[in-house]
């Protein structure tokens, strides 16, 4: 399987402080080896202890329960890929605009896959938290979302 980069070189503002370089970098790091390797290994490994609250209310609070989605997910589209479009700084908050695909033929296709918009916060080197926007663009994405979505898993709201 050929693996979409985040390329953060290309990506990154020369008005970005230090700090916000480095939360950039973090969740670069994340994102790469969660979205694009699917290296659950080491996401929990490096990310586990983070105290992370998750805003999106169909996933469980912190790491494990972006693990349980996005592996499951990865299984159900081994294809998976997170195509960084934008990346965002403002201090502790990291935005990234993507877009995502199941199927390898679809990569590069605005048509196909997911609008996402993607919000961390880093505090102290570490993503504390975690909001989103996810917007399914054809038909069957669409459908898949209306599918899977509904249930509250955690008690944070969308804000």
């Amino acid at each position: 399987m050929e693996t979409l980069k985040v390329d953060l070189e290309k990506l990154k503002k020369p008005t970005w402080s230090e700090e916000e370089l480095k939360n950039a970098e973090l969740v670069s790091d994340f994102i790469q080896h969660l979205m694009n390797d699917h290296d659950f290994e080491y996401i929990k490994e490096k990310f586990g202890n983070h105290p992370y609250k998750q805003h999106n209310q169909s996933m469980t609070d912190g790491i494990t329960g972006v693990l349980q989605v996005i592996s499951n997910f990865a299984k159900r589209f081994p294809d998976y890929m997170y195509d960084v479009k934008h990346f965002y700084v403002d201090g502790p908050y990291v935005t990234v605009h993507s877009h995502a695909t199941n199927n390898k033929k679809h990569r590069g296709n605005p048509q196909k896959g997911l609008n996402i918009m993607d919000i961390w916060k880093v505090e102290n080197g570490l993503i504390t938290e975690h909001w989103d926007a996810v917007q399914p663009i054809h038909g069957s994405m669409r459908f898949l979302f209306w599918m899977i979505g509904g249930k509250f898993r955690n008690k944070n709201t969308y804000f």
